[in-house]
């Protein structure tokens, strides 16, 4: 597929003139290009619904979800990965990020990297993929070679795929078994994809992460009471959540979550069900960390 001939490296008419605007002009521009973004995901949502379910089986059979990218998609995907564990609980490890050139290319690009379908795979081989995995290629092109090899072996290996692409029908879209493309248009900065591209991509990710957690019992209403209270701005957020799934004040909420270091959805169960810590563990336990289900189901 010739570059030239991709939707996301075609001139914007809107921006013939950005280097020639007030400064205000300019910013006014970008915005209204990044106004059209969230609507061109909307027409994707079956397909992210389809990827939020088959991450969720992935994560419950004990398998992994596993992003992969390179420059942009690849920082992306390896940020939305680090923030699981201090949002939700996982453990390090059960959302991976890889980017093409590995860690240092989060900081400095590493020239030739995205062109090596091997290199794909054997970043792949390097975690030892299992079919219970899940694998998320992330290219705003749509086309690049660490991403197709990638999907290609983890397809083989009988893994679930997922494509996260900027263009119709890409290449990686016809490698993997769900291919989610919100078709943002041409850049405001032709062919920098880090705008309108990465900015979808984002809410792509924002959405698949925790969305399947949701799916698998982090999340209780609209609390994420399986969050690590690691600093004191997080323990007093985990105080609030307490208080407001509970109705509970907040000398309560101190008194259950100190009687289990701190986790939110164990103290949540203590109050509204009445229990001491350690049978609120085990009916969680029970339930395979639902809190709802551990409140109706007794």
């Amino acid at each position: 597929m010739n570059l030239g001939s991709l939707v996301s490296e075609t001139r914007n008419p809107e921006t013939f003139d950005l280097d020639n605007l007030s400064t205000l002009a300019m910013v006014t521009k970008f915005n209204q290009q990044d106004a059209t973004v969230a609507a061109a995901v909307s027409l994707t949502l079956p397909q992210v619904a389809q990827a939020v379910d088959a991450a969720a089986e992935a994560l419950s059979a004990g398998g992994r979800m596993i992003y992969m990218g390179a420059g942009t998609s690849g920082r992306l995907g390896v940020l939305d990965a680090s923030e699981c564990p201090p949002t939700f609980g996982v453990p390090h490890g059960v959302i991976v990020g890889l980017i093409a050139g590995g860690p240092g290319a989060l900081l400095k690009a590493v020239e030739g990297a995205e062109d090596n379908e091997q290199l794909g795979i054997s970043d792949l081989q390097g975690l030892n993929l299992t079919a219970n995995d899940m694998v998320v290629g992330i290219a705003a092109s749509g086309r690049t070679p660490y991403v197709i090899g990638a999907l290609r072996y983890a397809r083989q290996q009988g893994c679930r795929t997922v494509a996260i692409s900027c263009n119709p029908d890409s290449p990686i879209a016809r490698e993997a078994e769900i291919a989610i493309s919100p078709v943002v248009g041409p850049e405001a900065l032709t062919g920098s994809t880090r705008l309108k591209s990465g900015t979808a991509q984002k809410l792509v990710l924002n959405m698949l992460s925790t969305g399947a957690m949701v799916k698998i019992g982090k999340v209780y209403q609209n609390l994420m009471v399986d969050m690590q209270a690691t600093n004191i701005k997080l323990v007093d957020r985990a105080r609030r959540m307490v208080c407001e799934a509970t109705g509970c004040d907040a000398h309560q909420a101190e008194s259950a979550l100190q009687q289990v270091h701190y986790e939110v959805k164990t103290a949540i169960l203590m109050i509204l069900g009445d229990l001491p810590a350690e049978q609120a563990k085990q009916r969680l336990a029970a339930h395979k960390g639902f809190l709802r289900a551990a409140l109706s189901g007794g």
